[in-house]
């Protein structure tokens, strides 16, 4: 059985945008949506949703030795995931 996705699938900008306090959010009309939960994990899989993600690593406070090492590891984590699903595209 093949189902249609809508043009937005997937495009993090479109489901998760920044919303008017600088939060990001996901818009009313995508909660309505069967397809929300794949949409949303294939989003954050692409470039921009690294990139999202690592950002919020960055923005998170890492007091301490076991913190800092355990962000270097959610980095390390971020990179190779983002290498395999590069590598998955081409």
């Amino acid at each position: 059985m093949t189902t249609s996705r809508k043009d937005c699938f997937g495009v993090l900008d479109r489901v998760f945008p920044m919303g008017k306090e600088g939060f990001r959010e996901t818009p009313a009309t995508c909660l309505q949506c069967p397809d929300k939960k794949s949409c949303l994990q294939t989003a954050l899989k692409t470039d921009e949703g690294f990139k999202l993600r690592r950002e919020v690593l960055d923005r998170s406070p890492a007091e301490g030795f076991v913190a800092r090492v355990r962000r270097w590891s959610d980095r390390k984590e971020l990179s190779r995931l983002n290498k395999l699903y590069r590598g998955k595209k081409k």
